[in-house]
């Protein structure tokens, strides 16, 4: 999901940071097996599993 997110995103302004859910306890009761998750600033669940190009393009129109 990090590659496809990072080529979506070239080039338009866009700052993700990936975190290792399983390294952080309190992040993998959160999301157990919704890995991988992406989230927004706001920390609320976009898609898990698989990048769903439309929620993240309806969250960059939100800036």
């Amino acid at each position: 999901m990090a590659e496809q997110l990072r080529a979506y995103t070239e080039g338009r302004g866009v700052v993700f940071v990936e975190i290792d859910v399983d390294s952080d306890p309190a992040l993998e009761a959160r999301f157990g097996e919704l890995v991988p998750v992406l989230t927004n600033s706001a920390d609320e669940e976009i898609c898990h599993y698989f990048l769903d190009l439309d929620a993240v393009q309806r969250q960059l129109e939100l800036k």
